[in-house]
């Protein structure tokens, strides 16, 4: 049975008092907007998830937003026919302090004619898409698939060769360094609603159904600046009061250049609160541990925010997700 969507209720609830305070200074502020909690967090997930909306077995979750219309108008942005690759190399950061999961490794074979390549990708360096049963929520994956679809041989369901044709879609650059007028964000700093908006009204750009959201924070840059920093630990993203703002717009896809959850969260009760309620809510898959700085760089020197997003996940059976080589082509 379809949930009712009050959306209009948790647009208001998720922006607040605040609508009329600049975003830098919002994104300071000490009180957090809602959810804050639990409690909070499940009237959201309740009120705003996608379960049940295009079918009982779907397995496709958002992606279904990404119609024949929308990879049409996604080809129309290309204009330069300038592709840029959003894939972070992990091969040389195993054992820093900002790679405490990743490993990847290559091993040549016989004769160097051949090659084995081992990797744990899920984490904050090697680029990678998180399919719809990583996250749960109360022991349900996406659309109510129970948790135990998960066994050691694989996700029963929802896993990431459902993405086996490929997504190709309008992505959107949410530039917030840009935005605030500094070279990157620091380590914890959360973004809003607020900062998404204003951004959209700099930019000129305006995110619609069946989108990808991509937010640059400037993480690599920093890191070739002033070195890597421990994680687990602070990292910039998105705040949980997102959410409602991730449904009201229908994004397909949310990506990001760290773990796409700001850490800290500022939310009692999970670790990552915006990726439960994406995966496990609104059935739509995450790019993390994306590279942006040429993407960025382009975009600006282009004075173009929008561009064809093209992803194409190995379709291991069964697999949580994947390492990935994500295209921007302007």
């Amino acid at each position: 049975m379809r949930r009712r969507l009050l959306l209009s209720t948790w647009v208001i609830v998720a922006t607040g008092i605040a609508l009329a305070i600049p975003p830098a200074v919002l994104s300071q502020g000490s009180v957090p907007p809602a959810p804050r909690n639990l409690e909070e967090f499940d009237e959201m997930f309740t009120e705003l998830s996608n379960w049940g909306r295009w079918g009982e077995d779907d397995q496709l979750g958002t992606i279904n937003l990404v119609t024949a219309a929308k990879t049409r108008e996604a080809a129309g942005l290309v204009k330069e026919g300038r592709s840029v690759s959003l894939s972070h190399n992990p091969i040389a950061e195993s054992g820093l302090p900002d790679n405490p999961f990743s490993t990847f490794a290559l091993q040549m074979g016989p004769g160097f004619m051949s090659d084995t390549i081992r990797f744990d990708y899920h984490g904050y360096v090697t680029s990678h898409i998180d399919a719809l049963c990583h996250f749960s929520y109360r022991g349900s994956l996406y659309n109510g698939v129970a948790i135990g679809a998960n066994t050691a041989q694989g996700c029963g369901k929802l896993g990431i060769e459902a993405l086996k044709n490929g997504v190709i879609t309008r992505g959107v650059l949410i530039d917030i360094p840009r935005l605030r007028g500094v070279p990157y964000l620091e380590p914890g700093e959360p973004v809003y609603t607020e900062d998404i908006e204003a951004w959209e009204q700099q930019a000129g750009v305006k995110v619609t159904s069946g989108d990808a959201v991509i937010l640059y924070t400037g993480r690599w840059a920093r890191r070739a600046d002033v070195g890597p920093w421990r994680l687990p630990g602070p990292v910039a993203g998105f705040h949980v009061s997102v959410g409602p703002w991730l449904r009201q717009r229908d994004v397909a896809i949310v990506g990001s250049d760290a773990a796409t959850d700001v850490t800290p969260a500022r939310f009692d009760g999970l670790y990552e609160p915006l990726h439960h309620f994406i995966m496990a809510g609104l059935g739509a898959p995450i790019l993390d541990a994306l590279d942006l700085e040429s993407l960025a760089q382009t975009a600006a020197s282009l004075n173009r925010w929008e561009f064809m997003l093209t992803v194409a996940p190995i379709p291991v059976t069964g697999g949580t997700g994947g390492p990935v080589n994500v295209l921007a082509t302007f």
